[in-house]
């Protein structure tokens, strides 16, 4: 998701849409769904042929529908996204909630969705069962997707698709020797280095961070045999219905340890933010701060969570003046989304800290390279 935001927001075209539906997960909430896209698809037609020309608007709303007429909307998350021109459509399922409306410009509308992304924690959930290993996808509090046969990801997996059967030994055998905790310690690991094996292929695609879902026991074994345990930021181990529970239910389970999570980041953001003002390597005047972040030297912002600046931005002369009249022309509203666009453009981090650790005399800041 975050490498096809930044080739959208790479994009100069003229037009580039960008329509944005509010969704649903549920039926039969979702059966508004297909009657609200038509509808902005409506005020996508009639804008571009206001702005542009009906032969433009034609190939575009073309474009679109070659897209979309096949969507199943059982599939649907919070925002559904599409950002088309007369080369190309992108749809895009949010698990944030995105206002709805239809933007026409030379850029795709990427500003806010790069922001949530940015401030959010995305990570797979490993659901350790006795009989069956599960994988799930997630943002904060919000399932994305669970893994299962008809994933695109494990198309051409060299590794066990999920959800993973347990097959071990163990669970067939006559209450005999091969009932030993030995050999049942033995079984299980093997268990969990399967799945380990499948975690770490799709891992290596994305490279998020894991949370463990299981029994005291399984979670012991599987951080045993895990080829990248530094990867675990969390693990839960009492949350139920591990098998037949919904996805969302898991995920609700597993919060207080990815908020854990989130706080430990900001507490090692505060270390870092003093070491780099050590190095003088922080800079927190916004001018240098964008200057820097479009040279490529940003390491990682650290933000203010709802910090808005509005300011005249001089790409040309790499400059960026705060103003009090966001209506004058020539202002970004949002001046902070350009310079986090260009930090993650630039390969940097952006990391959001909440109002009592970076208050009004450090709303921003910026951990350069060099």
């Amino acid at each position: 998701m975050k490498a096809t935001l930044k080739s959208l927001r790479e994009t100069t075209a003229h037009p580039a849409v960008s329509i944005f539906v509010k969704t649903h997960r549920k039926h039969p909430d979702n059966e508004k769904d297909p009657i609200a896209l038509k509808n902005q698809l409506k005020v996508a037609e009639e804008r571009i042929e206001n702005e542009y020309d009906k032969k433009t608007a034609a190939t575009i709303l073309e474009n679109i529908h070659a897209k979309i007429d096949d969507l199943d909307h059982n599939y649907n998350l919070d925002t559904l996204a599409i950002f088309a021109n007369t080369e190309d459509v992108q749809v895009i399922r949010f698990p944030f909630d995105a206002k709805e409306r239809v933007i026409i410009d030379e850029h795709f509308a990427t500003r806010d969705l790069i922001r949530d992304m940015a401030s959010a924690v995305h990570y797979y959930l490993v659901v350790l069962g006795r009989d069956q290993a599960r994988l799930i996808e997630a943002v904060n509090n919000r399932v994305v997707k669970e893994f299962d046969e008809h994933s695109s990801e494990q198309q051409n997996m060299v590794n066990i698709a999920f959800p993973i059967e347990n097959n071990s030994l163990y669970k067939t055998g006559d209450g005999g020797s091969d009932r030993s905790a030995n050999n049942e310690d033995s079984y299980l690991k093997e268990y969990f280095n399967r799945i380990d094996k499948s975690v770490q292929e799709l891992w290596g695609e994305h490279k998020m961070p894991l949370v463990i879902v299981g029994d005291n026991r399984n979670i012991s074994y599987y951080k045993e045999v895990c080829d990248r345990p530094e990867n675990i930021i969390g693990a839960v181990s009492n949350v139920t219905e591990l098998e037949t529970g919904s996805a969302q239910h898991i995920v609700d389970g597993v919060q207080e340890a990815v908020e854990d999570y989130r706080t430990s980041l900001h507490k090692a953001a505060l270390s870092e933010i003093d070491k780099a003002r050590g190095a003088d390597m922080l800079r927190t005047d916004l001018q240098e701060i964008y200057r820097a972040a479009f040279q490529g030297a940003g390491e990682t912002l650290y933000l203010r969570k709802g910090y808005m600046v509005p300011a005249i931005i001089d790409e040309k002369a790499q400059t960026l003046t705060i103003v009090d009249d966001t209506t004058a022309e020539g202002v970004t509203d949002d001046a902070i989304g350009e310079v986090i666009e260009q930090v993650m453009h630039n390969g940097g981090k952006v990391v959001f800290m909440p109002e009592d650790m970076m208050g009004n005399d450090l709303p921003v800041a910026l951990v350069t390279r060099y």
